[in-house]
């Protein structure tokens, strides 16, 4: 596997940082804060708020996080380390797989996701991680997640 950009390793990332690497944009950015990045594991969290368009309709009177958006911000996440190693800088990362996803206890506004993703093993231009989020100490969801890295210039190419 390669190695994280020294740049980041071991520094808390801020959301102009975590910008400057992820090409997500809001209302899609699903990270607020780094935590941790080592060559093996990131650590992020994820403020929920009653003002996430998806509570619109997810569900009036009753707002949950959709599972899926979870799922999501595991993998932007791992995205944050996996594209700053050697070899994916200037790349994007295409889910290929989600497997084993478990949800555990729904995630309502005021909860903070802390999402830990361990970066697994890397072949080719492919990376398997295993991720985790927790509200207070209590996992609600895990998966384990495949990704794809691609040049921006190859993805009308598939």
């Amino acid at each position: 596997m390669g190695n994280i950009e020294q740049s980041i390793k071991g520094k808390i990332l801020d959301i102009n940082v975590i910008q400057s690497i992820l090409p997500h944009r809001y209302p899609f950015l699903l990270v607020d804060r780094i935590l941790e990045v080592t060559d093996k594991r990131v650590v992020g969290i994820k403020n929920v708020t009653i003002n996430e368009p998806f509570f619109q309709g997810h569900f009036p009177g009753h707002p949950i996080m959709p599972g899926v958006l979870i799922i999501e911000a595991m993998a932007q996440v791992g995205g944050v380390g996996a594209l700053n190693m050697k070899g994916n800088l200037g790349k994007l990362a295409y889910f290929l797989s989600i497997n084993n996803a478990r949800f555990r206890k729904p995630v309502v506004p005021g909860d903070t996701l802390r999402i830990e993703v361990d970066l697994l093993k890397t072949k080719l231009s492919i990376m398997q991680v295993h991720g985790v989020a927790k509200v207070d100490g209590d996992v609600v969801t895990e998966a384990d997640l495949m990704f794809a890295f691609v040049t921006p210039s190859d993805e009308g190419k598939k």
